[in-house]
């Protein structure tokens, strides 16, 4: 992977966390050349016990509480759905979701200790 790809990775994990949810959305959806989802706090029926889930109908991120709004894994992962749905493809697995998302959270990891992502 480039340095510009894990830059990009961990600037994304780290506006999530500095609760910049919504510009960290954005730019993910320009660089996979999506729509960008709509972001909210609620339930699902039936799902409730879900800390994200994806609503496909509407384009919609939806996290169980505020503070899921700014967990990295459960944003990245609910956004992988997205990408799927909106390249017409299913909405993939759920350990595809969960790759998708580790994989910006350990890079993000790997730039702090390396201390490369905030010299720069």
């Amino acid at each position: 992977m480039s340095e510009p790809e894990k830059d990009f990775k961990a600037y994304v994990v780290a506006l999530i966390l500095s609760r910049k949810t919504e510009v960290a959305v954005q730019i993910l959806s320009k660089k996979y050349r999506v729509d960008v989802p709509n972001l909210a706090v609620g339930h699902v029926k039936g799902k409730k016990k879900a800390a994200g889930v994806y609503v496909t109908a509407k384009k919609l991120i939806l996290v169980s509480n505020g503070e899921n709004l700014w967990d990295p894994f459960i944003i990245l992962h609910e956004f992988y759905h997205h990408i799927r749905n909106e390249g017409g493809e299913q909405l993939g697995n759920e350990k595809l979701a969960d790759a998708f998302a580790r994989d910006y959270i350990n890079v993000f990891k790997e730039q702090i200790s390396r201390k490369t992502f905030f010299s720069s």
